[in-house]
Parts: structure tokens; sequence; C-alpha cells
């Protein structure tokens, strides 16, 4: 649909050519200059011979958002009130596009938190940029031209929230509303609880969606509340594991921005997710991000600003509220996100011989810490 969308605002009859976007055809078509392009017919073979046989057909070529997918064609131009043979900039997913909006360059991790989120980083190209294991691809020009992109996320977020309220509790947006209330009044480690945000498998950094979430802890006396804190800090637990692998492989994250309405309607996940990763969490200013993100692209093109960089500094910007890591709810934190660590590498397969039996012991001791 980046593709297609538009090749048709550009009035493009021949599928051939339709120009392509690195950002797709680099995240989930394989593509890589440096290996020729698409995969040869021999790989594609090996998954299915049809997808072989679909190879011939297909394209040999994709630009980044520097490039124009063509002008406004005149049917359109009429339909949409907008003067003919104005340039369209080159589609992208909309999370990069996202990332764009919010501001992104090199030392800026962008993560767009919604019902799963997902998190983009760039690094210039004249670097060299490490292989970095279990995220979802390095592809250059996919988000900033002249950078590399690197995308990461969490298969399930703001869905778990849904499951466990609205699913199991049978509630509504006054039952996520009074749930928050009660778990902000809660400290770390208070509950006891501990979860794996794995409701619907992991995306970064096992790769492995055969996973099923997990909460240990509970007792006759865990509440909903308690429960709702432990899966929104669940979910911080796996931002941070995204961020240490990065930063492990010698890409620089200096400063958090989200963006999605998760980010802007819930302080209190803001918070748990700066005292968890213990970055500083900035928001978007803008509420459409990606649309944003899009209007850069076609700027640049069109020529109102030079570049990508002027664009960004010009069209965006963040909120003035941000959230700061609090000293004493990291050192609590640090210690939970050990054992989330001890989980998430026995469950995931990467210790498979691990010794779990002190990890349920270590929550009720910090438990009984925080409560005295």
């Amino acid at each position: 649909m980046a593709d297609y969308i538009p090749s048709v605002l550009a009035g493009v009859k021949d599928p051939l050519q339709i120009k392509r976007g690195i950002c797709c055809a680099g995240h989930k078509a394989l593509y890589g200059e440096e290996w020729g392009g698409l995969p040869d017919k021999e790989f594609l073979a090996l998954l299915d011979p049809k997808l072989a046989a679909l190879r011939d057909r297909l394209y040999t070529k994709a630009h980044d958002a520097s490039e124009t997918a063509g002008v406004l064609d005149l049917e359109w131009a009429k339909k949409l009130g907008l003067p003919a043979g104005i340039p369209i900039a080159i589609g992208e997913m909309d999370v990069h596009y996202g990332a764009i909006g919010s501001g992104v360059c090199e030392g800026t991790l962008v993560k767009v938190i919604g019902t799963s989120t997902c998190d983009c980083a760039v690094v210039s190209s004249r670097k060299q940029v490490a292989d970095i294991p279990g995220i979802c691809g390095i592809v250059p020009g996919a988000i900033l031209p002249g950078h590399y992109g690197i995308e990461a996320g969490q298969s399930a977020v703001g869905d778990i929230f849904k499951w466990w309220v609205e699913g199991v509790c049978q509630g509504d947006d006054k039952l996520h509303a009074s749930l928050t209330k009660e778990a902000a009044r809660l400290k770390p480690g208070e509950s006891g609880l501990l979860a794996l945000d794995w409701n619907n498998g992991n995306r970064t950094i096992l790769v492995d969606q055969v996973l099923s979430g997990l909460l240990l802890g509970q007792t006759l006396y865990s509440s909903r509340a308690e429960i709702y804190r432990a899966l929104i800090e669940a979910t911080a637990f796996g931002a941070r594991a995204i961020i240490e692998r990065i930063r492990e492989y010698g890409v620089p994250i200096e400063r958090v921005v989200c963006a999605g309405g998760i980010a802007d309607k819930n302080p209190l996940l803001m918070q748990i997710y700066a005292d968890v990763t213990g970055c500083e969490m900035r928001i978007a200013a803008s509420g459409q991000a990606c649309a944003l993100g899009a209007a850069v692209a076609a700027a640049v093109v069109a020529g109102v600003h030079p570049d990508f960089p002027t664009a960004q500094k010009k069209m965006t910007a963040l909120q003035a509220k941000s959230y700061k890591p609090l000293a004493k709810n990291r050192v609590v934190y640090d210690r939970l996100y050990l054992l989330y660590r001890e989980l998430h590498d026995a469950f995931g397969g990467l210790n498979p011989r691990a010794d779990l039996s002190r990890v349920m012991k270590e929550l009720i001791q910090i438990k009984e810490e925080t409560r005295h």
C-alpha cells in the first residue's frame, strides 16, 4: 500500500513503473542493494516454488524518501483540489514516517506506543553498523535518507492492557482510568508481581512468536490494579531489553521520544518507562506524527526545505512535559529487571538450565522491604 497509493495518485498504470520505497522493500521483502536487490530465485524457491516464479515480475530498484514517487496527475488533482504536477513523496511504513515526525536523528530513539510498539533509530550511512541480533532489520535509507534505519519492537503493549481490563476484568475506559489511578498509588515492587510481556509472542530480542505471557508472584491478596501495574512494568522491561541490545552493538541512544495515544494519555506508564529504562521520556508534539513525517518528506521533495534536518527542525517539536527517572524507583526496578531477565532468558531459551527457584522468594523479599 505504501508503494501503491502514491503510484495511483501519480497516474501510474504499469506495475513495473511503480517507484518502490526502500522502507518496505528492505524491512519486509529482504531487499538489499549489497545483495543485488531482492532475493534470487534459488533462495525464493527454498521458501516456495511459486515465489521463485514470481521473481521475474518484481522490481529491481527501491528508493529512499529523497526520491519522488511521481507527480500528481490531473485526474487526482481535480478530485483533491490540488495543483497538478506537484511532487509525491515515496511511501514509508507508518511508524518510520512517525519517527521522522517525532524528530528522529542519530542518538534519538523513537518509540511509537500503541497496541504494539515499534522502535526506530538511525545511524549515519558514513559509519559502520554492526549486525544486531534479534532486531527487525537494518536498512539503508529506510527512515531518513543518508542513514541506516534500525527497527525493533514489541508484539503487544496496549493490547496486553486491553486484554486485562476489557477481556478479563470485563471493563471499559472507566476501568482503565480507575485501575491506572490505583496502580499509581503503588510503589515499585510493592505488589510482589513480575510479568513477561509475551502475550502475543516476542518480536525483539528473541524473535520468537511461539512464546506466551507469564505472571509470577500472585497471592490470594493480589488485586486487579497490582496486576495492571505489573503488566505495564513488563512492557517497560521489554523496552529496556531492546534499548540495551541496540546500545550493546554501538548504536547511540541519548534520548527517547515517544509518540502514539498511550504516550500522550498515560503519565503512569511514561514514568514507569523512565524509571525502568533510566532514560528521560519525551513526547512528540503532534498527535499525528506519522502523517507529519510524510508531510516532512513531501516538503523536502517539493523544495520547501532543502533537506530533512532542516524540515524536521521547522516542522516537528516535542511537548514541554517530560518524564525523568526517579533515583529511588530505579534502585528497585534494577533489581526487578534482573529477575525479569532471568525469566526472559530461561523461558526464551537463552538459558535453558536456569535455576529459577529463588525468583519467587526474591519478589517476596522486595515486596516486604518496600512495604516496611
